[in-house]
């Protein structure tokens, strides 16, 4: 064969192979755009307060307009009323305390937590299948290309994860808007919410509304829940919660813009949630609708627009759903569901659980369905407002305790103030939204009390729920260590105090177990 004709087969061989391998490097990286990103706006404390749900007192119109634009769930739910154990659950799509992140800010140098095996995080997920990965805060997450010019690097943002965890597998260090080109993202972004106004009304607040929103919410204007009394200090600290809604609604508007900027909005599924209810006296930290029911917006690509889902869901049913929509096996040990999978079953119930909370030691647990809620207390000769330095602080709890010893709240705004609490709770949600009128004694209501508790029981067992609260030991080796998210509270006089006095209570005011026992208590 001439020379010629043998130069020319091998660069048209050599042509072939760049070919494939150029047609190939397209396929991945098309493969890779069509991926949809994926944001999670986690906000704290606070409840479904929006107008999209209802809320008259104020106007939300960035969260309204992903509501139209998506799917609104009127029913979600957390699996913990309080931070790091409902992102804990929310992380790793499974209970808290099926993982033993039931405590609140567990996990210190001298009693490390790790998770169960086979319990992988969400993001290390993501991050696995080719997705950049991020966790930050408003601010950062905003930041324009100018800005990033001068950093190397992103801080990551609240995490409050009750275990031990390796950010290297989780978060990458760069900002999503430089990530490598047709690479999809996963970020999370984490708004101060319900906790911007403090632990007490106070005028800094009201100030920087005023200037960044032009008005603030009048205290005379607002509707308080039929359960916290008429008292100047709650309705300022409504009306600076209602301002922290309004604000977390302008923190949407600006968020959806910088996506838009970027030409990425319309390829991102965007995941609106709260990490518990409002903190006030009987929502945060409570197993009460006030504490676990949340708002839960998705909108996207491939979501359905303008609907409205009215069955039960729990929070961590978004990390089998964001696997899902990014095309990524969710794993078997997950005890979150597809939101939009083809086999989607409602969940007949959804359930909570409320632990130790800095130093105060507590046990509780719920289940819910579409008309009741049963409530389990494991220490019934405690009050429900046992002493915790954090929730004490608040002005609200002090106008409470003020009130209460004065004599001036009604019947039903003394609930929580009690000196002790039933063993168990029942509520008929139908006739009584607010959760006031306990049913668990009355006769009419037996069997639907006996059903409950049978739901709760089989809950635990099929979960992993079985132990009760920690032990002394690992009690003091959990509340004298200083935490990386609440620095040194610890050493407070009044934490001090109940710490000691949560040792003395346990004998005292000991842990009552759930049993499976028939129709007794």
């Amino acid at each position: 064969m001439p020379k010629t004709s043998v130069g020319l087969q091998t660069l048209l061989i050599l042509f072939c192979i760049l070919l494939s391998s150029f047609t190939a490097a397209v396929a991945i990286e098309n493969e890779a755009a069509m991926r949809p990103n994926i944001v999670w706006v986690i906000v704290e404390d606070m409840s479904p307060d929006f107008s999209c749900y209802g809320q008259t007192d104020i106007t939300t119109p960035n969260v309204d307009r992903l509501a139209r634009e998506g799917v609104r769930f009127t029913k979600a739910f957390v699996t913990a009323p309080i931070c790091s154990t409902s992102r804990s659950s929310l992380i790793t799509g499974r209970y808290q305390t099926s993982i033993g992140a039931q405590n609140h800010r567990s996990s210190v140098p001298a009693h490390g937590l790790r998770l169960p095996p086979n319990t992988p995080m969400v993001t290390e997920l993501f991050h696995a299948a080719g997705y950049h990965v991020n966790n930050l805060n408003f601010d950062s997450f905003i930041k324009d290309e100018p800005q990033l010019s001068t950093e190397e690097s992103v801080a990551v943002a609240k995490t409050d994860y009750n275990f031990e965890w390796e950010s290297s597998r989780s978060y990458d260090t760069a900002h999503w808007a430089r990530r490598e080109p047709g690479k999809p993202f996963f970020v999370q972004i984490q708004l101060n919410g319900g906790k911007f106004r403090g632990q007490a009304p106070k005028p800094a607040w009201p100030k920087r509304v005023m200037k960044e929103l032009g008005s603030v919410t009048s205290p005379a204007q607002v509707h308080l829940p039929t359960y916290l009394p008429d008292d100047p200090t709650i309705r300022e600290d409504w009306a600076q919660y209602l301002d922290c809604v309004r604000y977390t609604d302008y923190q949407i508007g600006k968020i959806v813009e910088r996506l838009s900027s970027t030409g990425d909005f319309d390829n991102t599924v965007f995941f609106f949630i709260t990490d518990h209810g409002i903190s006030h006296v009987r929502n945060k930290q409570f197993l009460y609708d006030g504490g676990t029911h949340i708002p839960l917006i998705i909108r996207g690509p491939n979501i359905p627009t303008d609907r409205v889902r009215t069955d039960l869901v729990e929070h961590i049913d978004l990390t089998a759903t964001s696997l899902a929509l990014a095309g990524i096996s969710i794993p078997q040990t997950m005890q979150s569901r597809d939101l939009f999978a083809d086999n989607y079953a409602d969940r007949e119930a959804v359930f909570a659980a409320r632990d130790r909370a800095d130093e105060t030691v507590d046990w509780i647990r719920s289940v819910r369905t579409t008309n009741f809620k049963f409530i389990r207390n494991g220490f019934p000769d405690r009050p429900y407002l046992q002493p915790n330095a954090y929730k004490d602080s608040k002005a609200i709890v002090q106008a409470m305790r003020r009130l209460h010893a004065a004599g001036e709240l009604n019947a039903v705004q003394s609930l929580i103030m009690a000196s002790t609490r039933p063993l168990e709770e029942l509520y008929n949600l139908d006739n009584d939204p607010d959760e006031t009128v306990n049913l668990a004694d009355d006769p009419d209501y037996q069997d639907t009390r006996i059903a409950m508790r049978r739901m709760l029981i089989d809950w635990q067992a099929r979960t992993g729920d079985l132990a009760g609260p920690e032990s002394e030991r690992v009690y003091e080796l959990e509340v004298i260590a200083d935490h990386v998210e609440s620095g040194k509270v610890n050493q407070s006089p009044e934490y001090q105090a109940n710490y000691a006095l949560m040792q003395r209570w346990r004998s005292e005011k000991p842990f009552h177990p759930l049993v499976d026992s028939g129709s007794s208590p």
